[in-house]
């Protein structure tokens, strides 16, 4: 049998980038999907892109929500993905920790670490480098440069400390997803050209 060939994915952040923020929230009721978020997707399903959801949820950690109110919330939202935007996600990847103490390493999963993407890589035989990170602050940037993908920064007021290091730097800043979208359409068709000029010369 035949290796499926790796395919390229948007990650996508939940909170401040899908959706609206509405700290540790799980009632479905208050889900509220940021500005063109929808069409944005579609454009980048119909493109061919795996769409996956990164997400932290110290609420869990925390004592704020159990695991199986997330769950409630996270199917409520695949359901009015699929429903309002026929569109379908690979998969909704949580890390369930809170944040490190100082001077602590704290988990593989939480961004800014790379562990999410990671899991999700191998799982869906995504392929990294040339796959993109969307993200609302600059936590969810850095995650995705270590993850080995390029990243759009959707600039909506969720970063407030501006802490920079090479790291934290996006490839692209947008203000929506649609505009994100097209950014990463974009960059790739420009790619995508490059590599046939190279190929005929």
């Amino acid at each position: 049998m035949t290796a499926r060939a790796p395919v390229a994915a948007v990650f996508l952040d939940k909170d401040g980038t899908l959706v609206e923020d509405v700290p540790f929230n799980v009632d479905p009721a208050l889900l509220r999907f940021t500005p063109r978020a929808l069409p944005a997707l579609r454009r980048l399903a119909e493109a061919g892109y795996l769409l996956v959801i990164v997400t932290n949820q110290s609420g869990l950690a925390l004592g704020r929500f159990t695991s199986a109110q997330f769950l409630r919330l996270r199917d409520a939202l695949l359901a009015r993905l699929r429903d309002e935007g026929g569109i379908d996600v690979a998969g909704v990847f949580a890390c369930p920790h809170a944040p490190a103490a100082a001077g602590d390493a704290g988990c593989a999963c939480r961004k800014p670490a790379p562990g999410l993407l990671a899991l999700a890589a191998r799982t869906h035989g995504i392929d990294l480098s040339r796959s993109w990170m969307v993200g609302d602050i600059l936590d969810d940037v850095e995650a995705g440069r270590r993850a080995g993908c390029r990243t759009v920064l959707l600039d909506r007021g969720g970063e407030t400390r501006w802490q920079l290091s090479p790291l934290r730097l996006p490839h692209r800043v947008c203000t929506d997803l649609a505009q994100a979208a097209q950014a990463i359409l974009e960059a790739d068709a420009v790619a995508t050209r490059g590599a046939a000029c190279r190929g005929c010369a």
